[in-house]
C-alpha cells in the first residue's frame, strides 16, 4: 500500500492507493487484448471475406492458408467464426475484468491453440517457404502460449481491489486571541 499526503492550508488529504496484484491485473489486462485483437481481425476477415482470406492470410505477401489446400467456403466462413466466439469470450472478460472470465477465455485459446500449433508445426506445405513456415509456426505458438498465461497471471481475487476515497483532514481554525 502507497500513502500520500499532500497539505493545504486547511487540512491534509490522504490517499491509500493499494498495490494488490496491480501488475498481475494490467499483464492480465494485456495478454487478453492481444488475444481479443487478433481474434477480432483474423474472424472478421474469415467471416466477411472468406475467400480474401484463404487466398492471402496473413498478409504481407505471404500465404499461409492457401497453400494448405483448396479452397472451402464452409470452413473459412467456420474458421472466422470460430475466431469471432473467442474474440467475444475474450472481450467479457476484459469488459468485466473478472479474473475467472479471464482463465475461462485463456483456457478456450490454450484449448484451440495446441492442436492448432501441432498441425502447424508437423505439416509444412510443399509451397510454403522456411521462412513463412516458421513465422505461421511461431504465430500458432503463441495462441496457447498467451491463453495458458491468461490462465496463469490472472489474479486469485476474481475482481480488482479498488483505491479508497481520498480522506480530507481538515484543521480547526486558529481563534486568535
Amino acid at each position: 500500500m502507497r500513502i500520500s499526503l499532500h497539505g493545504d492550508g486547511d487540512g491534509i488529504r490522504v490517499r491509500m492507493r493499494l498495490d494488490v496484484n496491480r501488475r498481475r491485473w494490467l499483464a492480465t489486462r494485456i495478454i487478453l487484448w492481444v488475444l481479443a485483437i487478433q481474434g477480432l481481425i483474423v474472424g472478421a476477415w474469415a467471416t466477411f471475406a472468406p475467400h480474401s482470406w484463404y487466398t492471402s492470410f496473413p498478409g504481407l505477401g505471404m500465404r499461409w492458408v492457401g497453400v494448405d489446400g483448396p479452397y472451402n467456403h464452409h470452413l473459412a466462413g467456420d474458421v472466422g467464426a470460430f475466431f469471432l466466439a473467442l474474440a467475444a469470450v475474450t472481450c467479457a472478460a476484459l469488459y468485466y475484468r473478472d479474473s475467472l472470465l479471464s482463465r475461462v477465455a485463456g483456457l478456450g485459446w490454450l484449448v484451440f491453440g495446441v492442436p492448432h500449433l501441432i498441425y502447424h508445426a508437423f505439416h509444412k506445405p510443399a509451397e510454403m517457404g522456411g521462412v513463412s513456415f516458421t513465422l505461421s509456426v511461431v504465430a500458432a505458438a503463441l495462441l496457447p502460449i498467451l491463453g495458458l498465461a491468461a490462465i496463469l497471471v490472472a489474479p486469485a481475487e476474481r475482481t480488482q481491489v479498488r483505491d479508497p476515497a481520498p480522506l480530507n483532514i481538515r484543521f480547526g481554525r486558529r481563534r486568535d486571541r
